[in-house]
C-alpha cells in the first residue's frame, strides 16, 4: 500500500496535468513557465519524483499540444523548452522514445521551415534537435532519414539571426559526424550553402566544410565553383576561410581544377555585377560595379602565392597553367591597388625560385622596372605608369 506522503504526491500530479487539460493558453503558459523553474536541469529519476513516476503523462501532453498549434507559435518557446528539460535529462533515453514515436522530429523539422515563426523559436527546435543527434548514430540517422538536412540547411541559409545560424551549423557538422550512412548527404548540403547570400552563414558553412572534408575523403566537383566565387565577397573572414579551405583541398582530386580556376581568375572576363541597395547612385556605381571580380583577382593572387610557398609541386603546376602571364596582368590592373600588391608579392615568390622565371620578368619589365621590383616589390604598383604602354609587349613575350 503507499504511504500517506506517495498518496499526497499522486493527488498533486493529478491536480496539475487536470489543470494542464482545463487550462487555457494563459494557464498552460503559466504552468510551463513555473515547471521550468523547478525542474530545468533535473536528473530523470528526479523528475519521476517529481511526477510521481508518472512524468510521461505530462510530457506526452505537451508534445501533443506542440503538434496542434506549433504553426501559430503559441507559447512555442515555453513549449519547446519544457521538452527540452526531459530530453537533456540525465538517464532521459526513455523520454526521447517517447518523443520520437509520436513524431518529435518531424515536427521539429516542421517548425524549422515555418516562414512566420521567429528565429528564436527555430533555434530551440534546433537545440532540441541537436540534442537528439547527440544520442547516438540511429538517431542522426533518423533525422537524416526524416529530410533533416535539407530542412536544416534551408534554416540556416534564410535564418537573419545569428544565434540560429550557428545552432543550424553546429547541428549539420554534428550529423556529419558518426554518421557514415549520412555524412555525403550532410556534405552535400554543405556545398549547396555556399550560394546563401548571408556572409556569416557562408563563413559558418566554410568552417564546417574544413573539418567535414577529411571525413569523407572525396571531394565533389561542385563545390570548385561556388568555392572560387567566394573569393569575390566584401567580408575578409568569408574570403579567409574560403582561402584555408582552397588550402585544404590541394590534396584532393578537384586540386586542378581550383589552381586553373585561380589563375584564370588573375584575367577576368569584363562583366556587371549587381549591385548593392546601397551603391545605387550612378556615379558610385560606375566605381564600384567591377569590385567583386578586383576583389576576386587580389584574392586569387594572394591564394597562388601561399599555395606556391607551401608546395614546389604546386608552383610547378601553377607554371605549366602559365601563371605568370597572369600575374603580370593582375599587377597592371590599375583599379584596384591590393590586386597589384597581392599579384606583385606572388610574382616575387615565383621570380626569386626559378632563375628561368627571373630572365622572362626583367625582359618584360625592362632592367629600371625589374630592379625597382626586386628591391622592394611591395610598392611596385607606384611604377606600373612606367611600363603600362608596353604591357602589350610583356604579356605576348612570356
Amino acid at each position: 500500500m503507499s504511504s500517506s506522503k506517495e498518496q499526497a504526491s499522486i493527488s498533486q500530479v493529478m491536480c496539475f496535468l487536470h489543470e494542464w487539460d482545463q487550462g487555457n493558453k494563459t494557464v498552460r503558459s503559466r504552468m510551463l513557465s513555473d515547471f521550468l523553474a523547478k525542474n530545468t536541469g533535473k536528473t530523470c529519476p528526479e523528475l519521476e519524483l517529481e511526477f510521481a513516476q508518472v512524468a510521461s503523462l505530462f510530457l506526452a501532453r505537451l508534445t501533443a499540444w506542440i503538434r496542434l498549434t506549433y504553426m501559430f507559435g503559441t507559447c512555442l518557446d515555453l513549449q519547446l523548452r519544457a521538452v527540452g528539460v526531459f530530453l537533456s535529462a540525465n538517464s532521459s533515453h526513455q523520454y526521447m522514445i517517447e518523443f520520437l514515436e509520436v513524431g518529435g522530429v518531424l515536427t521539429l523539422l516542421e517548425i524549422l521551415g515555418q516562414d512566420k515563426l521567429k528565429d528564436g523559436d527555430k533555434t530551440e527546435a534546433l537545440c532540441l534537435l541537436q540534442i537528439i543527434a547527440n544520442a547516438g548514430q540511429k538517431y542522426k540517422e533518423l533525422i537524416c532519414e526524416s529530410y533533416g538536412v535539407k530542412a536544416v540547411a534551408e534554416c540556416l541559409a534564410k535564418s537573419e539571426t545569428e544565434g540560429t545560424q550557428e545552432t543550424a551549423a553546429a547541428l549539420l557538422e554534428s550529423l556529419a559526424h558518426g554518421n557514415p550512412k549520412y555524412k555525403n548527404q550532410v556534405y552535400k548540403g554543405l556545398i549547396a550553402l555556399l550560394t546563401c547570400t548571408s556572409p556569416r552563414a557562408q563563413q559558418l558553412v566554410l568552417h564546417i566544410l574544413r573539418i567535414v572534408q577529411p571525413i569523407v575523403k572525396t571531394a565533389h566537383h561542385s563545390i570548385v565553383e561556388p568555392l572560387l566565387n567566394l573569393l569575390r565577397s566584401l567580408h575578409l573572414e568569408v574570403q579567409y576561410e574560403a582561402i584555408e579551405l582552397i588550402i585544404e583541398l590541394m590534396q584532393s582530386e578537384v586540386r586542378p581544377a581550383l589552381l586553373r580556376g585561380l589563375v584564370a581568375f588573375l584575367k577576368p572576363t569584363k562583366e556587371r555585377n549587381t549591385k548593392h541597395k546601397i551603391l545605387e547612385d550612378p556615379e558610385v556605381a560606375k566605381m564600384t560595379d567591377s569590385l567583386p571580380v578586383l576583389l576576386q583577382q587580389a584574392a586569387s593572387a594572394k591564394t597562388i602565392r601561399i599555395l606556391a610557398q607551401r608546395s614546389e609541386e604546386i608552383s610547378k603546376e601553377l607554371l605549366s597553367l602559365r601563371v605568370i602571364h597572369h600575374l603580370l596582368y593582375a599587377m597592371g590592373n590599375q583599379e584596384h591597388a591590393d590586386a597589384q600588391r597581392q599579384a606583385s608579392l606572388a610574382l616575387e615568390y615565383f621570380v626569386r625560385m626559378y632563375p628561368v622565371v627571373e630572365e622572362h620578368v626583367c625582359r618584360a619589365m625592362g632592367t629600371r622596372l625589374f630592379e625597382s621590383f626586386m628591391v622592394r616589390s611591395i610598392y611596385i604598383y607606384t611604377y606600373i605608369l612606367w611600363w603600362k604602354t608596353g604591357k602589350e609587349h610583356f604579356s605576348n613575350s612570356v
